[in-house]
């Protein structure tokens, strides 16, 4: 896929994932914040970095054994040409920009605007963190297992819905728990999963 048409498309979902969220913000908070802002598009709030940074190197640790289950489990349920991330097999390294423009844009950001910056907050203003946050990864991981039930059968999408949302909690918890709201963090998490997700299956 060329740049200019990935670029796009990830301009496109990312408007396509925020119609949604603005809706509800000019409803009900737009007097009260700005729309990044209530989405949680701020700079993280740190109270103690060693702390902080104690907590990165566990959920990087983390996501990255969840990144590699996936790449070696979920390929027995469901053929790679059926992977969003086959559209970089077999191409050169060149295309590295194009997996950036996908890992960041495309799926990253519009999905930890919708999934963390959204939904996780209402539902946490709603019913607390604990059970806020475990819908919020339970839909994140439902979205994502559901596209490939016909293809992954029963087993393979209880696996994928597993993976996502356990990756999804771990997103939140530390967006809300570890840096003050912020979704800049699981944006870069998710942006460097679906890096390294896309790189596994490059080779």
């Amino acid at each position: 896929m060329q740049i200019s048409n990935l670029l796009f498309s990830s301009i496109i979902q990312t408007i396509l994932f925020s119609i949604i969220p603005f809706i509800w913000w000019v409803i009900s908070a737009r007097e009260q914040s700005t729309f990044s802002n209530w989405l949680g598009i701020s700079k993280p709030i740190i109270l103690n970095k060693k702390k902080y940074v104690t907590s990165l190197l566990l959920v990087l640790s983390l996501l990255l054994i969840l990144t590699v289950a996936s790449f070696l489990v979920i390929p027995q349920f469901v053929n790679k040409s059926n992977l969003a991330t086959s559209q970089f097999v077999g191409k050169s390294m060149s295309t590295l920009i194009s997996i950036l423009i996908y890992a960041f844009l495309q799926t990253g950001f519009s999905e930890e605007l919708f999934f963390r910056g959204f939904l996780s907050k209402r539902l946490i203003d709603k019913y607390g963190f604990k059970i806020g946050n475990i819908i919020q990864s339970l839909v994140f991981g439902l979205m994502h297992g559901l596209f490939f039930i016909s293809l992954a059968g029963i087993l393979g999408t209880i696996i994928i819905i597993a993976i996502t949302s356990t990756a999804g909690w771990i997103m939140g918890w530390f967006d809300e728990k570890k840096s003050g709201g912020s979704i800049v963090p699981s944006w870069l998490f998710h942006g460097c999963t679906n890096t390294l997700a896309a790189i596994l299956n490059f080779f």
